[in-house]
């Protein structure tokens, strides 16, 4: 018989999926307490508090996303191809997260505006780091991939990398990831003077 999990892993478990099914700022950290399972008090030991537990689901999400990317890197076996594992990132981590809306990342974004006052926010902070390890990531893997403008390729596979987050948050086309690899391997091949692989 499997061990049930640690209530804090219920905890974070049913906050990831009633913030990015719900959305954040309706979901109450008592429906989060009562989803995982566990009393209020247990939530607040583990967490203190929502922006907490906010702040704590992303970072276990860019944890995950991070570990698929890499796995797409390394079974790729040429640049162009390491360039491209974004799509095929995207497509295994989809297979494996939980029924959320849509990119965690881009939904708390647009559900939390930066303080007017310029002070730091931990969660925000969060949002900032994926979008660094995306951008860097991909200006990274375009340089080796020869690209001549690496950051004006990484600009635009980041534009079909969110065209494909939308895409899954609207359901249309159905296989987003496809039509975006096809277009981004255009981008790579004329950037790189090479010519179109299959």
């Amino acid at each position: 018989m499997a061990t049930p999990p640690h209530p804090r892993e219920r905890i974070l478990d049913a906050a990831e999926a009633l913030f990015f099914q719900r959305g954040i700022a309706v979901t109450g950290v008592d429906q989060v307490a009562a989803s995982a399972g566990v009393a209020i008090v247990t939530l607040y030991k583990h967490f203190g508090g929502k922006d907490n537990l906010l702040r704590e689901v992303l970072a276990r999400r860019l944890d995950a996303w991070t570990r698929h990317w890499d796995a797409a890197v390394a079974a790729a076996d040429s640049p162009v191809r390491r360039l491209l594992a974004v799509f095929d990132a995207v497509e295994t981590f989809r297979a494996e997260a939980g029924p959320t809306q849509w990119c965690c990342f881009l939904a708390t974004a647009s559900e939390r505006p930066a303080p007017p006052d310029g002070r730091a926010d931990p969660v925000l902070d969060l949002v900032e780091q994926d979008t660094r390890l995306v951008t860097g990531r991909l200006a990274g893997l375009a340089r080796e991939a020869g690209c001549a403008d690496p950051d004006a390729v990484a600009a635009m596979l980041l534009l079909l990398y969110n065209g494909v987050l939308s895409s899954l948050l609207r359901g249309v086309p159905a296989d987003p990831v496809a039509p975006a690899r096809a277009a981004a391997r255009l981008v790579v091949d004329s950037a790189a003077g090479t010519r179109p692989q299959r």
